[in-house]
């Protein structure tokens, strides 16, 4: 079965293959052009959102970097003061001048100092709280969104949306930022500054911006794709890293280390010529920049040295010219820099937005409706459900109708890919048939509300996830809130009570990352006694007892026919042992009901059926 495909991710990293298929070649450029704009124009509106409730705190380090910057350009200044009239005055006698050049002077480096402190304190402020806030969205809407979402969006990706793509909007926040500023008002404060000092000098030093402004817009074009480029390839890094290691049991298993190693090296591959291709255009510019700043400034020495020597220029005051104009393309570099992290970081937003703008395909009801109340279980029905897992894919429920009362217990059997786990998926509500209704005494579930029908409907898997800390906070997950008395009550009706008082901490015992402490069947029994301890109207056990040993299934067995008492429930097992303690038992075939009756009806059906012959092969395995 096919989960339905993810699109924000078709869109951030479109692949010209799948995107462009069909598409004329003179039109490609174009239509990648209108994606980028739309990629952008997101990614925009997302920092928007980070930055409008912080404006204030960043205004005060706008205010600051500004002052900052004033305080600083007057340092040149004073030199000039000082070589033109402070010096030629204290030769004379006259130091109050160079007095005040030096007092300015030193009084310009404190005051710099410190405004750079308190513009680090509240620009560094500024980001971590954006950061925290970007995270803290990410990781709450992944929380939110539906099963299918992350059913074709690996861990991997999301993982990476946390890591990579964030610390790329750190790198541009703690650094980057800070250069654009410094860069942008130093570029402007100097130009003034050059213009007043001499203004021939002055034009000719701006006429060499014309070659930078085109090159840096050739940059700007160039690095965003390249930057593109390398999220989405270190995302395939960390996808298959993470992969790996939640495989590696099996990797060593079957000897697929060097099979690993070859496809890591592949992504290894294109993550750095994506990040080649980067560097190179910023090389590039970065060399097209010095060039323009290197020849400007030897110009200048040239003609000011000239215009000196003949009495047109005063020393101090081309003295300072230079000084300004080495501080006037130095910035210059630091736009680059921050180029180079913007690019960047705008590449990672294409990705995060494309996550937080997926929206769940099961959704809340605006206006819920109570279920009644209920004393033995709950009626579950499908009226008429049809369901495939995405739009044009193969349909797994042509036309389902089925009707539970409250308190039966259901057997579902059938083959592998017949359609059961799809009906307990569609039961617990974990995606919603495009026609038809699923109800609950009555209750379409889109009607419901989700906090409602999560306590109504509980689903044990055979995944029996356990999370790290002890056995009793994974017990309590069921029912948060309840008493140790209640959670040492519901694992002594599963059976589990006894390994767990065995366990070096008792019921304190840290069962460590996904329960690894544990073995398959006390990870199982973990989880049943959480299911029991939430006291659903409806349990869902899907492959439940898969894990178990035949002793401890056994147990869990004597433990169900008293725990499923007065309780809807539906079973999916391959296991007859299980199904056996069913009131009524489907057999499902290409998501169709074919036999349906009690296991003694079915077993002793005279014509023979499917769920006779799985019987009668189920006994034959026990002789």
């Amino acid at each position: 079965m096919s989960a339905p495909t993810n699109q924000a991710d078709q869109v951030t990293t479109p692949g010209p293959d799948e995107q462009w298929r069909g598409v004329a070649a003179e039109d490609v450029t174009e239509l990648d052009a209108v994606v980028g704009a739309r990629l952008q124009k997101r990614s925009r509106v997302l920092l928007a959102s980070l930055v409008r409730p912080r404006l204030w705190t960043a205004l005060l380090a706008l205010a600051l970097v500004v002052t900052e910057n004033l305080v600083v350009l007057a340092g040149p200044l004073m030199i000039a003061i000082t070589i033109d009239t402070g010096i030629p005055n204290a030769i004379d006698g006259d130091t109050a001048v160079l007095a005040w050049c030096v007092g300015g002077y030193l009084a310009a480096g404190l005051g710099g100092a410190a405004l750079r402190f308190a513009f680090l304190k509240v620009s560094g402020r500024f980001g971590q709280d954006v950061l925290l806030d970007l995270r803290q969205r990410v990781f709450g809407h992944a929380q939110r969104l539906s099963l299918s979402f992350h059913e074709d969006y690996t861990s991997g990706k999301v993982i990476s949306r946390l890591t990579s793509d964030i610390d790329s909007l750190h790198d541009l926040l703690e650094d980057g930022l800070d250069g654009l500023l410094t860069a942008v008002l130093s570029v402007f404060g100097i130009a003034v500054m050059l213009l007043v000092l001499d203004l021939p000098l002055g034009l000719l030093v701006l006429t060499g911006l014309i070659p930078v402004v085109l090159v840096t817009r050739w940059f700007y074009l160039r690095s965003r794709y390249a930057y593109r480029n390398t999220r989405g390839a270190i995302a395939k890094i960390i996808v298959q890293f993470v992969e790996t290691m939640n495989g590696m049991r099996a990797v060593q298993a079957f000897r697929r280390e060097s099979r690993n190693e070859s496809i890591l090296a592949g992504f290894n591959d294109e993550f750095r010529g994506a990040n080649k291709r980067a560097l190179d255009v910023m090389a590039t510019f970065t060399m097209t920049v010095r060039l323009v700043g290197n020849l400007s400034l030897a110009l200048v020495l040239a003609i000011g040295a000239v215009r000196v020597v003949q009495g047109g220029l005063e020393l101090g005051v081309l003295t300072a010219f230079t000084l300004y104009l080495r501080r006037f393309y130095d910035p210059l570099d630091e736009l680059a820099m921050f180029a180079n992290s913007y690019t960047s970081a705008i590449a990672a937003l294409e990705k995060i937005s494309g996550v937080l703008e997926e929206r769940p395909t099961v959704v809340d009801p605006a206006s819920p409706v109570a279920l009644p109340p209920a004393k033995t279980g709950r009626a579950v029905t499908f009226d008429g459900v049809e369901f495939r897992y995405s739009t044009g894919g193969p349909v797994v429920l042509p036309r389902f109708d089925l009707a539970v009362p409250a308190g039966q217990t259901v057997a579902l059997v059938g083959a592998t890919g017949a359609g059961k786990s799809t009906i307990a998926k569609l039961v617990a509500r974990f995606y919603d048939p495009p026609s038809g209704r699923v109800a609950l005494s009555g209750v379409d579930l889109r009607s419901v509300a989700d906090a409602e029908l999560r306590r109504a409907v509980v689903m044990v898997t055979q995944e029996n996830f356990l999370f790290a800390g002890s056995v009793a906070d994974n017990i309590a997950l069921g029912r948060p809130g309840a008493s140790r008395a209640e959670i040492e009550a519901a694992a002594e009706a599963v059976g589990a009570d006894e390994f767990i008082r065995a366990l070096p901490g008792g019921y304190d015992t840290d069962v460590r990352k996904r329960g690894g402490r544990l073995s398959a069947g006390q990870r199982q029994l973990v989880a049943f006694a959480r299911a029991f301890l939430a006291d659903p109207a409806v349990l869902v056990l899907d492959e439940a007892t898969s894990s178990l040993d035949v002793p401890t299934e056994r147990a869990v067995q004597r433990a169900l026919e008293s725990v499923l008492a007065d309780r809807t429930a539906l079973i999916i097992a391959h296991r007859l042992s299980t199904v056996l303690i069913a009131d009524r038992v489907l057999v499902v075939e290409g998501g169709r009901i074919v036999e349906d009756g009690s296991p003694a009806e079915l077993v002793e059906h005279p014509a023979g059926g499917r769920f006779a012959a799985l019987h009668r092969t189920w006994l034959e395995s026990l002789a």
